[in-house]
């Protein structure tokens, strides 16, 4: 008997710290966090249009600024904004600095490793860039011995070209997508290779054409730190129902698949 009680006495207490164990971890929910602070902190990307950037009257917007801060006025909260280099982004989140990145990252399986992401909030074609007056006319023509083709640095833009252009040079860049185009408008590389919303340096620059062809097509996500699982999936819920309301169809509309944006902002 007396086993059998020390038993169910070992078994209570097991059960009362796995229950502490629990109300813990619920106490320190992050979603609690940010409506306590009555703070949502975004870190995004410094230079990145259409996703993010600070238009002509010096206000921070993009397709991913707006959708985030259409997330915090519905979550009864501010929207904060910090500004960070494309490879500042994922430590910043991690060193517990800002409660989500909000851009267009791709999550391979090396940054969901680190993170959890979103649902895909939008898609992005993968293609390459080179000079008006030059002779490549599809990314394959980029394939060459002792061509150099930019790409932004720790971007899956630089993936690609090391997969897809094994034979070419790649030269890579911080300073986000306009750094990269100035060094082709400038002429110090052959090529560069970015996504679709690159097009607006084919208009911003009079001597840049986009090549022909697609060489990948990536889903692209928002990002929380590894164990903020009821951020994670309040967002999925918030994307499942700005589709459904057609707003976030709107959205990308606006920003990501026409220029309508430019006339606004730039």
């Amino acid at each position: 008997m007396k086993s059998l009680l020390t038993r169910l006495a070992a078994g209570l207490i097991a059960m009362t710290a796995v229950c502490f164990a629990v109300a813990t971890v619920a106490q320190a929910d992050e979603m609690d966090d940010i409506l306590k602070r009555g703070e949502l902190i975004v870190a995004v990307q410094t230079q990145g249009p259409p996703v993010s950037f600070v238009d002509k009257n010096g206000a921070r917007t993009g397709l991913a600024v707006e959708f985030a801060r259409q997330m915090a006025k519905d979550l009864g909260v501010k929207a904060v904004f910090q500004d960070y280099d494309w490879k500042g982004l994922i430590p910043a989140l991690l060193a517990g600095k800002a409660d989500m990145i909000a851009g267009d990252m791709t999550p391979t399986p090396q940054r969901a490793s680190q993170l959890l992401f979103s649902k895909p909030i939008f898609f992005n074609d993968t293609i390459a860039f080179a000079g008006k007056d030059s002779p490549y006319k599809s990314w394959q023509d980029l394939n060459k011995e002792g061509v150099t083709v930019a790409a932004l640095q720790g971007s899956t833009y630089a993936d690609a070209v090391k997969k897809y252009l094994p034979k070419a040079t790649l030269k890579v860049f911080s300073g986000g997508g306009p750094a990269v185009a100035q060094t082709l408008t400038m002429g110090r590389v052959d090529g560069m290779v970015g996504g679709q919303d690159y097009n607006s340096y084919v208009r911003q620059f009079d001597n840049l054409k986009a090549l022909n062809g697609t060489m990948t097509r990536e889903p692209l996500a928002f990002a929380t730190r590894p164990n903020a699982f009821h951020l994670k999936m309040w967002i999925d819920n918030y994307v499942e129902l700005k589709t459904a309301d057609n707003s976030l169809q709107e959205l990308l509309a606006y920003w990501w698949t026409s220029n309508d944006w430019e006339k606004d902002h730039k």
